[in-house]
């Protein structure tokens, strides 16, 4: 049947009809009185959703596009750089950092785990002539679904004095995420995730600590400038022409978030990956995060069986029920696949999911209990 894909991967995420109807609307001009309003409203619900009395600037591009504003308008070159690696996005943060000139180091860990905050505490107490002066972090990291304690890591970056800076791309919306309770300097995130929009815009809101060493950079990005953005923001504008109607949709979208409640939506995902983690165990799979406490509420990333291989997997799931899941990436291309719960998901999707993933790997001769993951899908739910 068609028309009736639905994405279970790290992004895009499923998207709600009444936001697509917003979009599929006319242009408006993005000098109008009716696009100020529309910005007033998005600008304000953004300090909502994260949760900080700071401003949010929104950017006309991917999540790469706000961790490049984030860097390039806070290093000169041969500043120091501390990056905590837990997997792709969390080297993308080091590549931008070098792409300024930046002297950058790696804290690294292997697949599937997280940065042990006394490591980093080690780290930075080491660092005597505090010259680190950034520390780039990922909440979660959905190459591997694991997620890092971004309030401790934080207290321990803020007791350095270096800046903190979090890659909340598919962990605003999904997870707990306090920027100025935990002292997070510097936070970005993307549309196409738990914003349930389609790609296209990002974001980023700093802190008074964050602004001071905006201050300092010699070379500020052009299109990314803070400074620009802030400006715009105070004049419910943008400096350049937006990307007006994903901005419409957002407007909607938003709208939909504060009704359902920023704590709702984080409860919401918390229980479906929970409950995703418990049925991929009971049909016998190995989850590649081993704990639930460092597991991601947004994506999950799992083994095949022995004997099942990745496309295999892949290829049924789309082709017989419209399903899409995601595969590994770089190293872990072909080794591992990843399931989404990020966005416009409801249980029915999720025990949906399953039972489309259960018949799957019957299918394709993996031996398990039939109907033991939906019914753990059934019971985690509650």
């Amino acid at each position: 049947m068609k028309d009736k894909t639905f994405l279970m991967i790290p992004g895009p995420t499923p998207v709600p009809e009444s936001v697509m109807t917003e979009i599929a609307k006319h242009p408006i001009g993005h000098r109008s009185a009716e696009f100020s309003k529309i910005l007033e409203n998005v600008y304000t619900n953004l300090k909502y959703v994260f949760r900080t009395k700071n401003d949010v600037i929104v950017y006309t591009s991917s999540g790469t596009g706000a961790m490049c504003a984030a860097l390039e308008n806070l290093i000169n070159e041969g500043d120091n750089v501390l990056s905590l690696v837990l997997g792709n996005f969390g080297n993308r943060w080091v590549k931008i950092a070098q792409s300024r000139g930046a002297i950058v180091e790696k804290i690294e860990v292997e697949t599937g785990s997280v940065i042990d905050p006394e490591v980093l505490r080690k780290r930075l107490a080491e660092d005597t002539e505090k010259k680190i002066k950034i520390v780039t972090l990922t909440h979660s990291e959905t190459s591997t679904g694991a997620a890092n304690n971004v309030k401790a890591l934080c207290e321990i970056i803020r007791e350095h004095g270096a800046l903190s800076v979090v890659d909340g791309v598919t962990s605003v919306c999904a997870m707990e995420c306090y920027p100025d309770e935990w002292g997070i300097d510097v936070l970005v995130s993307g549309s196409q995730k738990g914003f349930m929009i389609p790609p296209g815009l990002a974001f980023l809101t700093a802190n008074e600590r964050a602004w001071k060493v905006y201050e300092q950079c010699k070379h500020p990005s052009f299109y990314w400038d803070w400074g620009a953005y802030k400006k715009s923001v105070g004049e419910n504008s943008t400096p350049f022409t937006p990307a007006v109607n994903l901005f419409v949709g957002l407007d909607k979208a938003l709208e939909m978030i504060k009704n359902e409640g920023i704590d709702n939506m984080n409860a919401r995902h918390k229980r479906h990956a929970l409950a995703l983690r418990a049925a991929v165990k009971a049909i016998g799979l190995e989850l590649v995060v081993k704990n639930d406490e460092n597991a991601s509420h947004s994506i999950t990333s799992i083994y095949p069986p022995e004997g099942v291989s990745v496309p295999d997997i892949r290829k049924v799931m789309k082709n017989d029920f419209d399903i899409v899941v995601a595969n590994g990436q770089n190293a872990l291309k072909d080794k591992i696949f990843r399931m989404g719960t990020l966005g416009f998901v409801c249980d029915r999707d999720l025990i949906s999911a399953v039972g489309a993933l259960e018949a799957t790997l019957y299918k394709l001769g993996h031996k398990f209990e039939l109907g033991s993951g939906v019914a753990e899908v059934i019971k985690n739910l509650g």
